[in-house]
């Protein structure tokens, strides 16, 4: 009877000592997985941005570059327009069924937009059709992205151990960054293996039929991963994912809007804008400019972690103050001088001053937006006001910018950027620490 009795505790201390390692283990795969599929989204996102260049000819009569171009990014821009539909309606599912099936169904209707694009006919074949097959895709893709932000921020952060918050959850800008660097990445090599001419022609087609297969290795992922315990705990809740009970956090919605206001419009245009900026205003090569984006992108993924472990460190606010204090102060300065530059390298570090300053908000706005809320309402919460903001504001970045320069006020545009930074500003001042008074630690962990 003694014997069973030790055998007993023995089993019990040693399934104690596995169990933080099998937790550990569900913790990685379900932070990899929920980041492998938001690479993959934002991959197919930003393939459009990258390969506009190339492909705006075959959708438009033909024009001026700057014309051509203004057409797509105004299509960039009404697929913003779906972002807040999408922060609702994935951010209601997530808060009422479930993170994983928001997350599941987001990245297949990821998938049937970037199909949409690849196989679409030119202008020349099928006239006005073709734009608006393109508008069509764009939407869904909008759609799809809209809900992406919100539910995988609030499923990172809930996945995240509580003094580790902002290094996991800065894995959701690693990712929204690594797409962009794929997708330039894609690019540079289909640069060098095709012609300019095969790539106006076709070839701007080959990065759509990739994003829709890739989209079907996240959708495997995705249905893989494990529930957060914090949706578990308060699924049953009546009001989850309700406008009613959003309505209920007024302060922490206003927060949201006005922190995102100054961070997304400095994130596109030193990320989705700055290429066709090197190209339209510095007039380097269209080569040169996507290898000078591609590389700084690549140490701007690489600083998330960062920012995000110094924020565990000394909180979030602090790194905000520092993003609207320096991007209030620098950005037209640096906008400026990198429009007048000659030289490829003085070009190349302008561009990276600015992804530093803005790491402070990109590294750490996720966990920030998700501490504000409650886990029945925390999708909804982040998803929807964030969405209306970059809709807004970020959604038209490339439209005005290329707007500014064509009645020749290019420099309008760097002072928008300034004032608006300025005002996310006095937000980041006057709010709450959200590291100190978290809504997760209402949370069990997982």
């Amino acid at each position: 009877m003694n014997r069973q009795t030790d055998q007993a505790v023995i089993q019990q201390l040693t399934d104690e000592n596995q169990e933080p390692s099998r937790i550990s283990k569900q913790r990685l795969k379900a932070i990899f997985g929920g980041s492998v599929g938001n690479l993959v989204e934002w991959y197919d996102w930003y393939a459009y941005s990258a390969f506009s260049i190339y492909f705006s000819s075959s959708f438009f009569p033909s024009g001026n570059l700057t014309a051509q171009l203004m057409n797509t990014t105004g299509i960039f821009a009404l697929g913003f327009l779906m972002r807040p539909i999408g922060g609702w309606m994935f951010g209601r599912i997530a808060d009422k069924v479930g993170r994983k099936q928001s997350m599941t169904l987001s990245v297949l209707l990821m998938s049937m937009g970037s199909l949409l694009i690849a196989l679409t006919p030119t202008y020349k074949t099928i006239g006005l059709v073709a734009p608006v097959l393109l508008l069509t895709a764009r939407l869904l893709q909008g759609l799809s992205v809209g809900g992406e932000y919100g539910v995988s921020a609030t499923y990172l952060s809930e996945m995240a151990t509580k003094n580790r918050r902002g290094f996991y959850s800065s894995f959701q800008y690693v990712t929204l960054i690594g797409g962009q660097l794929i997708a330039l990445g894609i690019q540079i090599i289909l640069q060098r293996a095709l012609t300019e001419d095969q790539l106006i022609s076709w070839g701007w087609r080959i990065p759509f039929v990739i994003g829709a297969l890739l989209s079907v290795v996240a959708l495997y992922l995705r249905k893989s991963l494990h529930e957060t315990k914090a949706f578990e705990a308060r699924k049953s809740k009546k009001d989850s994912g309700t406008i009613r009970e959003l309505l209920k956090h007024p302060r922490a919605i206003l927060t949201v809007v006005g922190m995102t206001l100054g961070g997304t419009l400095a994130f596109y245009t030193y990320t989705t804008y700055m290429q066709k900026f090197l190209i339209n205003t510095v007039h380097l090569s269209k080569g040169d400019a996507t290898l000078l984006s591609f590389f700084s992108l690549l140490i701007f993924a690489l600083l998330q972690p960062v920012f995000g472990t110094l924020s565990d460190r000394v909180g979030r606010k602090p790194l905000l103050i520092g993003f609207g204090v320096l991007g209030a102060i620098f950005t037209v300065p640096l906008l400026t001088t990198l429009s007048n530059t000659t030289s490829q390298w003085s070009a190349f570090f302008l561009l990276l001053a600015g992804l530093i300053i803005v790491s402070g908000y990109t590294s750490i706005n996720a966990i920030v937006k998700a501490e504000l809320f409650p886990a029945q309402i925390r999708a909804l919460g982040v998803g929807l006001p964030y969405g209306i903001t970059v809709a807004i504001f970020g959604g038209t970045v490339e439209y005005l910018a290329l707007w500014f320069k064509k009645i020749g006020h290019e420099p309008y545009f760097y002072w928008y950027i300034t004032t608006c930074i300025f005002l996310s500003l006095v937000v980041y001042v006057f709010m709450r620490e959200s590291k100190e008074t978290s809504k997760l630690n209402e949370d069990p962990e997982n």
